[in-house]
């Protein structure tokens, strides 16, 4: 008689729980349909807005390069290669002389001179 009535309440407690574990298994579907929409209208523009963005950005890195970087490029090539040439006309050819070394080491302070006789 007990085990009957034992039996009676586990039944009816499987049953509760069978009907609240199918209700929150419909509640999760009808949130997961809910996110898939929401996805589908709202995260779709954002997508699409980010990929406006990049697109612009391409645009303006490339004006940039074409309109700004480029010409320093070759302007500063032209300046390096006219300097170049100045101080390659302009530069004194002769070999230059070392200092003679004084007796007690020290550099001789005295300028070098370009014609000096050696005894």
């Amino acid at each position: 008689m007990i085990s009957a009535t034992l039996r009676d309440i586990a039944i009816i407690i499987i049953a509760v729980e069978s009907i609240v574990i199918g209700v929150l298994i419909a509640l999760l579907v009808w949130q997961v349909w809910r996110l898939v929409k929401l996805l589908q209208t709202e995260i779709r523009p954002i997508i699409d807005d980010a990929q406006e963005t990049i697109h612009t950005v391409r645009g303006t890195a490339s004006f940039v390069s074409d309109n700004v970087v480029e010409p320093v490029i070759r302007t500063s090539g032209n300046v390096v290669r006219v300097r170049r040439t100045v101080q390659a006309l302009f530069t004194d050819l002769r070999p230059t002389r070392r200092r003679a070394k004084a007796p007690n080491g020290a550099a001789s302070s005295s300028p070098p001179t370009s014609h000096s006789a050696n005894p």
